[in-house]
């Protein structure tokens, strides 16, 4: 198989990006879209020319780090999948391709189709965990955990923090994202703690960190490689407001003047 390449080149985060065009060949239809870019590079590397830059890990479909634009949907054209498990048969012989990366003010170009997805890790470091004395596990019946919220929290923690759910937003929200993160803690016994705390941190460095506001276009949910569902975000809702209501009770004890602000999102 034979394909056209409009890939996104940018030397650093201070450069100038453009389009190139590309002409790779001698692709088989059982190759993965990364093992098309090796190619891709071995043919550069031939000629003396500087390989594409991007970015991968596990190659399993676990890891989120391989996401990039394929013809202006994230993760490429087959839902569910992420880059390094879309193969070369979905695409036709002779097909152009246009692959750029994901587009976000909170997701700066680094180089070629790499971004710097640091963002979603201080949103993480902000409340994305459980403080609690680490030690043996406890036993299994120790904590009774109703299985609709087990499996509720089983499907938010299969997020891989790859970011296309900021990529497909049109207005580039982490909704989903944070909302995923705080589903797979509030919906068990041992997130309960600090589950007020936690949606007040999270939202508030998501918001420091520039993403866009969520307008319910569910492009996210279309765009998620692992399907995590948009009623993570109504939950993030409901978690955010109780806790930011408390806050202001616990401020004001007469509540004459509460004043709840709602989140840019």
């Amino acid at each position: 198989m034979n394909f056209v390449l409009q890939l996104w080149r940018q030397k650093n985060p201070r450069a100038e990006g453009a389009f190139s065009r590309y002409e790779v060949g001698g692709i088989t239809p059982d190759m993965s879209f990364l093992e098309m870019l090796d190619t891709l590079n071995e043919q550069l590397a031939s000629k003396g020319e500087a390989p594409v830059a991007f970015e991968s890990d596990c190659r399993e479909g676990i890891c989120g780090s391989c996401g990039v634009m394929i013809n202006g949907a994230a993760h490429g054209p087959i839902g569910g999948t992420t880059v390094c498990q879309l193969y070369m048969r979905h695409f036709s012989d002779g097909e152009e391709l246009v692959i750029e990366p994901w587009r976000a003010r909170a997701f700066p170009v680094l180089r070629d189709l790499i971004v710097d997805r640091s963002a979603f890790d201080r949103i993480i470091s902000a409340g994305g965990f459980i403080s609690v004395p680490t030690g043996a596990a406890p036993e299994a019946s120790s904590a009774l955990v109703p299985k609709q919220g087990a499996d509720a929290a089983m499907d938010s923690a299969a997020c891989i923090g790859c970011g296309a759910c900021v990529a497909a937003c049109p207005n580039a929200s982490a909704a989903l994202f944070v909302g995923a993160k705080l589903s797979h803690l509030g919906l068990l016994p041992q997130g309960q703690p600090e589950r007020a705390r936690r949606a007040l941190a999270m939202v508030a460095r998501m918001d420091d960190e520039g993403f866009g506001n969520c307008s319910w276009h569910g492009e996210c949910q279309a765009a998620c490689p692992k399907s995590i569902s948009i009623d993570t975000i109504a939950r993030t809702s409901r978690d955010w407001s109780r806790a930011k209501l408390a806050a202001g009770r616990r401020a004001t004890p007469d509540r004459t003047s509460d004043s709840v602000n709602e989140p840019s999102w």
